[in-house]
């Protein structure tokens, strides 16, 4: 495993890659980073080229001005480049499921296939559902805070955790930079969407695997969305390693 340092639209942005084989991109949720992304990817490092960036305004990948999915995109984009790849499996859990899918429609030419997992994004003609909505608000109004607070200013956010994750969830939110942690929020706050409508969703020609979501979050509802997608394969599992390895194994 070793670091990646790439340069996109003026900013110096940080991933990491393993393994060796068809390239995957795995991208994080929301106010994660890399790390989280790494916790399922490392199980298919012995078949696949593992890519996991942090993105834009996470992480090592400092950023505070405002961000756009299109921006988003263009990182990741950049990033196919600056591995001299042709294409990449594009996938993402939760928000980076959102990037992914922005990648498939902005830069079809570098997605060889898609992976959506517990999608959190149903398009601007549904918009957030009230539960993601005052979720988004919680962690925009403590991403404020913290450009004044500290880092500190996130840590009740945790107590929605496990007991066990909270206190590691911490010590992570405290190498965060603040200033980057209020973009992130206030874009995720802001209700904008990676897609307009399913019918957008459904001029996605390669090859997708959705694992529906299972919370309040990532409702269900939401992931009925990219049913229009053409050649969408549904795998219902909370193994995101297996489902990638099938659906990339499959003939």
């Amino acid at each position: 495993m070793h670091e990646i340092w790439f340069e996109s639209a003026g900013t110096r942005l940080f991933a990491v890659e393993s393994g060796q084989g068809a390239p995957i991109i795995l991208l994080h949720g929301g106010l994660a980073t890399h790390l989280a992304t790494r916790r399922f990817a490392a199980a298919l490092e012995t078949q696949f080229r593992i890519i996991t960036p942090d993105l834009r305004g996470s992480g090592r990948s400092i950023h505070a001005e405002p961000l756009s999915w299109d921006l988003l995109a263009d990182d990741v984009a950049a990033l196919v480049a600056h591995l001299g790849l042709e294409k990449a499996v594009i996938g993402g859990v939760s928000f980076g499921a959102g990037c992914a899918v922005r990648v498939a429609l902005r830069h079809p030419a570098v997605t060889a296939a898609l992976v959506v997992l517990h999608p959190a994004f149903a398009g601007a003609d549904v918009g957030l559902m009230p539960a993601q909505d005052s979720a988004m608000r919680a962690m925009d109004a403590a991403g404020s805070r913290a450009v004044t607070d500290g880092m500190q200013a996130l840590f009740p956010l945790c107590e929605t955790l496990p007991p066990e994750m909270r206190e590691p969830v911490k010590a992570l939110f405290a190498t965060y930079d603040p200033a980057s942690v209020a973009a992130t929020t206030h874009f995720m706050a802001s209700g904008a969407q990676p897609f307009a409508s399913a019918a957008e969703l459904a001029s996605i020609t390669v090859p997708t695997l959705l694992v529906p979501g299972v919370d309040a979050t990532h409702p269900r509802e939401v992931a009925d969305v990219y049913r229009c997608i053409p050649d969408l394969h549904t795998v219902e599992t909370p193994d995101f390693a297996a489902a990638i390895a099938g659906f990339l194994e499959r003939p």
